[in-house]
């Protein structure tokens, strides 16, 4: 019993030793290794000043800058290390409201007694000279730099996008982001954020009693250095840019002109636009509030989330399908008595192959292509053979997003078999039952995005390239591998020549002669697409090229009828600026310049 006692004693006072020799250690370790502890406890005279790092820029394909960057000032708080100010000299030094300035104060304190917050932002270069002069009888308050984005050129807002602050959904999603950071918003800005941002660092400063900085802490050795995000360089043409955008003043629609061989977007206009200087800056918040309310929708992107019916610009690949499907051949003739049963048609000589049906637009041809493509005998079914239809369609990216980098891109819709056998009854719908969409109209509905793509797909005979904005980032020119990966489409390329020719026919001396040029062979084709709610929208895609095609294009302009009156005479124009470098036909240009679609 007695030797049990002396080990327990031994055990107890081995353990106090041991506990006091750790209490020793920590000390030593927070007193003389580390100073962490340390910059804790003096918090009251160090200052954090976060180092946020310039955003990177973003260049178009010839190297013009595009966007870049200005230096801003916010004034921040710390609510802990304010004395009794004159709040009156404070106001008028900064050119605000006294209430203004308890409204903040009290935001502040909300926030955090000895945590910085943003005190006012984005002051400007005059106003944070002064202060800088006067700060030392404001303690507590300090400036913190930064940039804010600046552009070349008053256009590219829906393509670029806009930075603004982020919020708490933000923070808590992701745990980069603090109070006060800023965060792409649409556009490239949003989906290369990553690589645009940078990365934040941090000084920190020994400050006296009236707030003025005595120098760096530690010799600077705490401090961490910002990292500047990465340059981007886009496939966007500024000036083709500013040319369409030009254009389509005054006018309801969109331009999407791509590179074929690359499948990189030389522009995206969308109007009514904005100026992206508008999102800029304190004024951000009143301006996205007027736009957003604006009836005329500036801040939607009609390029990507507008869903058109195609019109006959979807002739093309009806007459694609049929080929390679076997149900015509180039030398297929179809007579047409101005429409095919309740389809209407416009007068042309009759009857015309796939050629001549594609040169002149006929309804007729490509209703009666359709029927046979849907009741073609291989197939056991209507609905087979639709299927069938379809996956084409699917090859050529309809009725689904493309992938591109551009953030929100609608998918446009293809309807499947179950969607008729809802409306109509399984078994119960047959090839006229959906004749329209022949013809590019009913139930079909593509973006001008996805109709870009496709003619792109037609000017490469046969394969496309996901389309995208942004060429290379940074040093190294990275680029997503999905970017280089051709998309092959299941159609002999034979075929396509067929389509091209006809293309090449409409704009010689067919439906779109108005979008000729001299010395360069346009292929085109016109497009009405069909407008419940008002009048017709004026449709037209192209590329040129025939012969290693530079540059395929789709424009939309709304409420204006047919597709050769407007659409056409603009996209011919996007073709020659991109080409030549110059318009030639100064009329022209002069007619689309001043057309108001807008009453």
């Amino acid at each position: 019993m007695k030797d049990t006692f002396i080990n327990r004693k031994y055990v107890i006072t081995a353990l106090l030793v041991l506990a006091c020799l750790g209490l020793l250690i920590r000390l030593f370790i927070i007193q003389v290794v580390k100073n962490t502890y340390r910059l804790s406890a003096d918090n009251n005279v160090l200052r954090y000043v976060t180092q946020y790092p310039a955003r990177g820029l973003v260049y178009d394909r010839n190297g013009e800058l595009i966007v870049y960057n200005q230096a801003a000032y916010d004034i921040m708080v710390v609510p802990s290390q304010t004395t009794k100010i004159d709040t009156s000299g404070f106001c008028d030094l900064l050119g605000i409201s006294p209430d203004l300035f308890r409204r903040e104060m009290r935001n502040a304190l909300i926030y955090s007694r000895r945590a910085p917050s943003v005190f006012l932002k984005q002051i400007s270069n005059e106003t944070y000279a002064r202060f800088q002069e006067k700060m030392f009888m404001y303690p507590g308050f300090y400036v913190q730099p930064r940039t804010l984005r600046k552009y070349s050129k008053p256009v590219g807002a829906h393509v670029l996008g806009y930075v603004s602050e982020v919020d708490d959904g933000v923070i808590r999603k992701n745990p980069y982001y603090k109070p006060g950071d800023y965060i792409g918003k649409s556009g490239i800005e949003e989906a290369y954020e990553k690589d645009l941002r940078g990365r934040r660092g941090v000084k920190i400063f020994l400050v006296d009693v009236f707030s003025r900085i005595k120098g760096s802490y530690a010799g600077g050795r705490m401090d961490t250095l910002a990292v500047q995000g990465s340059d981007v360089v886009t496939g966007l043409d500024l000036n083709l840019q500013a040319y369409g955008e030009l254009l389509m003043k005054n006018k309801r629609g969109s331009i999407v002109a791509i590179e074929p061989k690359t499948g990189e977007v030389l522009t995206l206009v969308s109007t009514p636009d904005y100026d992206p200087a508008l999102l800029v800056g304190r004024i951000r918040s009143d301006n996205y509030a007027m736009l957003s309310a604006d009836t005329l929708k500036p801040l939607f992107n009609r390029a990507l989330m507008a869903s058109y019916p195609p019109g006959s610009t979807f002739k093309p690949i009806n007459g694609l399908i049929g080929l390679q499907e076997k149900v015509i051949t180039p030398s297929t003739l179809f007579e047409c008595h101005n429409g095919y049963l309740f389809v209407a048609c416009h007068s042309h000589p009759s009857p015309l192959s796939l050629v001549g049906a594609i040169g002149n637009s006929c309804n007729s041809y490509f209703c009666q292509t359709y029927r046979r493509v849907l009741e073609n005998p291989y197939y056991n079914t209507i609905s087979d053979a639709y299927i069938k239809w379809k996956s084409y369609l699917d090859e050529f990216g309809f009725g689904s997003k493309l992938g591109t980098d551009f953030v929100n891109e609608l998918a446009g819709f293809i309807p499947t078999t179950d969607y008729f056998d809802k409306y109509y009854g399984k078994n119960r719908w047959k090839a006229l039952t959906v004749i329209s969409m022949a013809i590019g109209q009913g139930e079909v509905g593509t973006t001008p995005l996805q109709m870009a793509n496709m003619t792109a797909a037609i000017a490469n005979r046969g394969y496309y390239f996901t389309p995208h904005v942004v060429k290379s980032i940074g040093a190294d020119h990275f680029i997503d591998k999905r970017f280089i990966t051709r998309h092959h489409i299941s159609i002999d390329s034979t075929n396509f020549e067929f389509i091209v020719q006809g293309m090449e026919a409409s704009v010689n001396s067919g439906t779109s002669t108005i979008a000729a040029l001299k010395d360069i062979i346009v292929c085109g084709k016109t497009g009405t697409a069909q407008n419940p709610h008002g009048k017709n929208h004026s449709v037209f895609i192209a590329f040129a090229p025939k012969d290693n095609p530079k540059i395929a294009i789709a424009v939309y302009v709304e409420n204006a009828g047919f597709g050769a009156t407007f659409a056409a005479p603009i996209a011919s124009l996007m073709i020659e600026k991109y080409l030549r470098g110059e318009i030639t036909n100064k009329a022209r240009e002069k007619n689309m310049l001043e057309l108001n679609l807008m009453h």
